[in-house]
């Protein structure tokens, strides 16, 4: 597949500029004070023209949906440049943690309890309905290792599931300790019969309200719960073992991706914007605004969060928590990885 050589992908000279178009840029342009119709969010990306990408760079507007320009008023419309910059506009709906309401697996093959669990089925705290289970992993410096030289060396001490802060931590509003079913509640997990493991750490999610928006500073939707080294199982249901994890310096748009997750089973698609500045809906009215995330054409439906999504040879590259019918939003992996200290696979590919 020689992506690098078509106009679906952009070179690393092209994202750097749009990088720093988008520091200077977007978070005047997302300021809630002055907040264009339908804008939800400003990313790095691609031109496109006529249906066609172009292989140039642009800052992405990311909108609900698209609207001619002769429906909006003066103050809606988008300028054509953002710091030297073109702009392109990418619809990707009404982004949800979850990816909305939670649905059936008809299949129920990721829906099923299993021994030792496997990446891509369900899982969820006690007091959730089921998310999906990312893949097992274990701590960056093993307890028996307190040296710099030893890192990533050594025997773990613990081992663990990954997942999303909602699906493990109920949003932040679980404690660690508490139980994590497999297959999570939706799916027929009850305490204390599919205790799988039990809350480790989470990363605080921070929520509008209390918080303005413009504080904001979330990176990742993510949390892990330990779990006994016999009961899990670092394979992803139809796609294999990771093999590595892509800083996210070497991630870009156009790249094939995919994921196994307890919803849609096995899905692929292409990212479409990558440090993206997005809002998403949680429960109870919340928003919180993420940074740094990934966008793909959509690969999920309620109940897929917490899927690994990787490339098409098993690379990680991040860690699924949020979608729409039409698209599906990404956590880096290597925020992931430096935030919860954890090791997703031990080589950087």
């Amino acid at each position: 597949m020689r992506e690098g050589k078509n106009k679906m992908m952009l070179s690393a000279a092209n994202i750097e500029s749009a990088q720093k178009a988008h520091s200077i840029a977007a978070d005047d342009f997302l300021d809630t004070a002055h907040r264009r119709a339908n804008v939800i969010g400003m990313g790095v990306g691609m031109k496109w023209k006529n249906a066609q990408p172009t292989g140039e760079p642009a800052l992405v507007v990311l909108v609900t949906h698209k609207k001619a320009r002769e429906e909006l008023c003066s103050s809606d419309l988008i300028p054509e440049k953002l710091a030297g910059m073109q702009i392109d506009v990418l619809a990707i709906g009404y982004p949800l943690a979850g990816g909305g309401e939670i649905m059936e697996n008809p299949a129920q093959t990721l829906a099923r309890q299993i021994r030792p669990v496997k990446g891509g089925f369900s899982v969820g705290h006690k007091n959730i309905t089921a998310g999906t289970i990312a893949t097992c992993i274990y701590n960056i410096l093993p307890e028996n290792s307190t040296s710099a030289h030893n890192y990533g060396t050594g025997i773990p001490g613990r081992y663990y599931i990954l997942s999303n802060n909602h699906v493990l931590a109920n949003s932040n509003l679980a404690a660690p300790g508490d139980p994590i079913l497999q297959p999570g509640p939706f799916d027929g997990g009850m305490y204390p019969r599919d205790r799988i493991a039990t809350l480790s750490r989470f990363v605080p999610i921070t929520f509008e309200p209390p918080v303005p928006r413009e504080k904001h500073h979330n990176l990742v939707d993510a949390a892990i719960a330990e779990g006994e080294f016999h009961n899990l199982n670092r394979e992803i249901y139809w796609i294999g073992h990771v093999r590595g994890w892509r800083p996210k310096n070497e991630i870009t748009v156009g790249i094939y991706v995919q994921k196994t997750g307890r919803t849609t089973n096995y899905s692929v698609g292409r990212i479409t914007a990558i440090n993206a500045t997005v809002d998403i809906s949680y429960d109870a009215g919340r928003t919180a605004r993420f940074k740094d995330q990934i966008i793909t054409t959509n690969i999920s439906a309620g109940g897929d969060s917490g899927s690994l999504v990787t490339t098409l040879d098993n690379v990680a590259i991040g860690l699924l928590f949020a979608g729409s019918s039409i698209a599906t939003i990404v956590n880096q992996i290597e925020n992931v990885r430096s935030l919860l200290q954890v090791e997703i696979a031990e080589e950087i590919l």
